[in-house]
């Protein structure tokens, strides 16, 4: 039979698992695009930038 702070432990454990579960799920599908997008189009206003200060 499983004792009481077992149950607790596996508890624990399965709210770990969760967290960590939707946190790369959230990661994966918002965080990480977002910054790729957002370092992309500096990226480009930037060459943007020096196109346009080497041709004055």
């Amino acid at each position: 039979m499983i004792e009481f702070d077992q149950y607790l432990g596996f508890i624990a454990f399965l709210t770990i698992l969760t967290i960590g579960f939707w946190l790369m799920i959230f990661l994966l599908t918002f965080v990480i695009p977002y910054w790729v997008t957002g370092s992309l189009i500096e990226f480009l206003k930037e060459k943007k930038k020096e196109r346009e200060a080497s041709k004055s």
